[in-house]
């Protein structure tokens, strides 16, 4: 009897590109003795659904998606929705893919569904943000509203460059938000420009901001949290700090997180995953250790 394979794909993501090759991949997978059942998403929350429901009628034994990192967020999500916990394939097409770079995935998309018969599944941690799941990244501030805010078309015609043009644009107007902390008996107040509870090596395309040792699959996550400048100097020296890879001075906290509470005055946007997540006043984010399996390459890219 034949293996079921239940594939996604996001046909608008990065520059449409998985239309070019969608025929060979669907090849891959059928001679790889799997029956592919196939989805294309239209809209938000599609990939989250489709996966509720086609695992609410019959069991597949892998769950693959092709799209950004917002459409892995939706089956990550799907997943844990359901009573099963399918292994998950990702082929990634987005403009960003941050979690790919996580799986050692090749950014050749009919390269990345061959890994997907050939990887080893790995169990992987996940966050959960006041009732929302993410995969990598939930995060407050400058510049974090940049990638769902930036229109699909721009993003399509200039790749990461859009996310960079459209958060450039947000300099001048830095906003802060007063909060209060707190993660196990480490409690902060203050005014914060940015803030983010991460579990990746690469955050908006850029790798090594959540440090050296991140480990996917040991129930912590990495926090980091960057205090308001007083002026231009400050804010060159959290530059600074932060292309040296120095997270911890005057002006950046880092530090690991089980489990984290974060009250404001006022409502603070969030990012989830790079997309919009909702305003709260109070945000409890929590790490579900090895919650879903996820295949990642065995190999290292060169």
């Amino acid at each position: 009897m034949k293996k079921k394979l239940l594939f996604i794909y996001n046909p608008l993501a990065g520059k449409s590109k998985i239309k070019n090759w969608l025929s060979s991949i669907i090849e891959s997978f059928v001679k790889g003795d799997y029956e592919v059942v196939i989805y294309a998403t239209t809209g938000r929350k599609d990939a989250k659904n489709i996966v509720m429901d086609c695992l609410s009628r019959e069991t597949y034994d892998l769950v693959v998606c092709s799209g950004g990192d917002g459409t892995l967020n939706e089956v990550i999500s799907g997943i844990m929705h359901s009573e099963q916990n399918t292994c998950i394939g990702y082929i990634p097409s987005g403009t960003t893919n941050d979690f790919a770079y996580n799986l050692k995935l090749p950014k050749n998309l009919l390269g990345a569904a061959k890994v997907v018969l050939s990887g080893e599944a790995f169990p992987c941690d996940v966050g959960i943000i006041n009732g929302e799941y993410f995969t990598y990244t939930a995060a407050f501030g400058l510049f974090t509203d940049a990638s769902y805010e930036t229109p699909q078309t721009t993003k399509n015609m200039l790749g990461r460059l859009a996310y960079i043009l459209e958060g450039v644009k947000r300099l001048p107007n830095w906003k802060s938000y007063q909060m209060e902390i707190t993660c196990g008996d480490k409690v902060m107040n203050d005014n914060f420009i940015y803030g983010m509870v991460a579990n990746s090596i690469s955050v908006g395309g850029i790798k090594g901001l959540t440090g050296k040792d991140v480990q996917l699959d040991d129930g912590q996550f990495e926090g980091i949290f960057i205090k308001m400048p007083q002026n231009v100097m400050d804010f060159q020296s959290i530059i600074n700090d932060l292309l040296k890879g120095n997270l911890n001075s005057d002006h950046i906290f880092s530090f690991p997180v089980k489990e984290i509470l974060l009250t404001s005055e006022e409502m603070v946007p969030w990012s989830i995953d790079g997309e919009f997540g909702g305003e709260f006043q109070t945000v409890n984010i929590s790490n579900l250790k090895q919650a879903v399996k996820i295949i990642r390459n065995k190999e290292e890219i060169v």
